[in-house]
């Protein structure tokens, strides 16, 4: 870990508005800061890694909204997700986080298979039936509560069903690889179909590789940085593979990560210049928002917009998303309060944290309540999951979309 980012901080107090935990519980633990002071005391020799340490650390979401915040560039998140690696890496991992984030989630055949009683549970009519008897009252909340997050899967994973090679409608203007995040290609494929369509439509061949494997997000989660590393290192071959100008991706928490690459493996060849060409699929869309524009068709309705953490806070991202919706004749926008506010999902916190995550969740769907949409539009899956359950309990009138699937409508003058 690297000391001088950990004296950097100046306990200003900047990132203790934006930070979701501390304004639930008003605690200096709980704050980007205060997490920054425990780190360095244990780097400086003068706290001890215990469990009561642990939990204090890991009450953050690593959204990076003190991030975007700090004006000294502090990313108390980062520091802390770094400062699990480490301690895993001297650890080691447990059996599951070995069998889970070394041996299934790095190889997509295995985790298209790992769905199939998924799909079964669902298409035989079990779930409707479990759901209905409240089965899952007798097991482990956690058990309950994964179930609850399981919208309805698509027949087949989209990996499984699309060409690896889409050609361009009209004319080619360049050629773009596409990333397919395994829970868009397992859980969201309607909203990928929508983003190959869109591309194609602009007149981008968009090369799909069979043979592309995780981002790597779920092991930086889970303190595995080597195994993060070797993902890197497969999809960094794959693409090259290929000549293409863009590799688009329409999952943001992909997306963050395809463009940490070069810093995970720095100095190595081919690393920088892969992230260098990794864009949100709203980034491509945008550059040709005048083309696009006359193509779109009317939608009658008021949407609202979540930024997701890591398109905001670890891209960047905010206007083109917001500029592309604006662009569809007859939808009314508003704007959400607290838009870039983490929704509560961040990854698998909403499991490991439920109390915490709900009561962020509470505050987001509050806000939505406020903004009187229709639906609510965002762009990445976790933040579809979360959000998806939140409004089916809360907020059962709003629908939720993801961004590409309320273009790719507009653009084919279906009803939304």
């Amino acid at each position: 870990m690297d000391y001088v980012k950990l004296i950097n901080c100046m306990r200003c107090g900047m990132c203790l508005p934006h930070c979701p935990t501390y304004k639930e519980t008003f605690l200096e633990t709980a704050s980007p800061r205060g997490r920054v002071a425990l780190v360095r005391k244990v780097q400086e020799g003068e706290l001890d890694q215990s469990e009561r340490l642990l939990e204090y650390l890991s009450l953050c979401l690593d959204c990076q909204a003190c991030a975007s915040a700090c004006p000294c560039g502090v990313n108390a998140g980062e520091l802390v997700a770094e400062f699990t690696c480490e301690r895993k890496g001297a650890a080691g991992l447990g059996f599951m986080e070995e069998l889970i984030l070394r041996k299934l989630v790095p190889h997509p055949d295995r985790l298209e298979s790992s769905m199939l009683p998924m799909r079964a549970y669902q298409r035989s009519g079990l779930q409707k039936l479990v759901r209905k008897l409240g089965v899952l009252k007798m097991f482990p909340s956690a058990l309950e509560r994964m179930e609850g997050l399981l919208p309805e899967l698509p027949k087949r994973p989209l990996r499984q069903e699309i060409h690896e090679v889409t050609p361009a409608v009209g004319p080619e203007r360049g050629r773009v690889g596409f990333f397919l995040g395994c829970v868009m290609s397992l859980i969201f494929s309607d909203a990928s179909r929508a983003t190959i369509r869109l591309l194609s439509t602009l007149g981008y061949t968009v090369i799909t590789p069979k043979n592309q494997v995780c981002c790597g997000a779920p092991n930086m989660l889970g303190g595995d940085l080597e195994g993060l590393r070797d993902e890197a290192r497969t999809n960094i071959d794959v693409f090259a593979g290929y000549d293409v100008d863009f590799i688009v991706t329409d999952c943001g928490g992909c997306g963050a990560e395809l463009k940490k690459y070069g810093h995970h493996l720095h100095g190595e060849s081919g690393a920088e210049a892969f992230s260098e060409k990794v864009r949100d699929i709203s980034q491509v869309l945008a550059l040709h928002a005048d083309e696009l524009r006359p193509r779109l068709k009317p939608v009658d309705l008021k949407v609202t917009y979540h930024d997701p953490c890591h398109i905001a806070h670890c891209q960047g991202i905010r206007q083109e998303p917001r500029k592309l919706m604006k662009m569809i004749p007859g939808l009314q926008y508003a704007e959400l309060s607290e838009a870039d506010a983490c929704c509560g999902s961040a990854g698998t916190y909403n499991i490991a944290k439920p109390e915490m995550s709900d009561r962020i969740l509470q505050r987001k769907l509050g806000n939505i309540r406020a903004s009187g949409a229709q639906v609510l539009v965002t762009s990445n899956p976790g933040c579809l999951l979360q959000l998806k359950k939140g409004l089916a309990e809360n907020l059962p009138d709003v629908r939720i979309m993801h961004l590409t699937e309320l273009l790719a409508k507009s653009l084919a003058g279906e009803r939304a």
